[in-house]
């Protein structure tokens, strides 16, 4: 994964930023962190995405999956080697839930990338 200074230590700063992909076109705000299971290393993050927030409430707010590989992480922002469009179509979860582990090939699928189990047929992400 190219993910330039990117360090695991960090992942508790990334959360709020501004996500926006490889045009600096904005698509959301960091929601969450998720790992490789196998290497505890960042992998996907989650983005929080919807329509605008009207007198207060996130009305039809979910999250939606983007891998790392090729991100840059700036000043207050993370930019992603992917198009808007394609991530706002990505796998999604509500705000206040989690990945459960069958959904997991399709997250990875969305971005043409192969989805393995780990040897014990264990989860392939985690959210830190």
């Amino acid at each position: 994964m190219a993910v330039a200074e990117i360090v695991p230590a960090d992942i508790r700063e990334w959360r709020g930023q501004a996500v926006v992909d490889e045009k600096g076109h904005k698509i959301g705000k960091l929601e969450s962190v998720y790992v490789e299971t196998a290497t505890d290393e960042p992998y996907f993050v989650t983005v929080t995405v919807g329509p605008a927030v009207s007198v207060g409430l996130n009305v039809n707010t979910r999250l939606v999956f983007v891998p790392l590989d090729g991100a840059v992480l700036g000043p207050g922002y993370l930019k992603v080697a992917f198009p808007r469009a394609l991530v706002k179509q990505a796998p999604s979860i509500g705000v206040d839930d989690v990945l459960p582990a069958e959904a997991e090939p399709e997250v990875f699928a969305h971005y043409g990338l192969a989805y393995a189990t780990g040897t014990g047929g264990e989860r392939r992400l985690a959210r830190r």
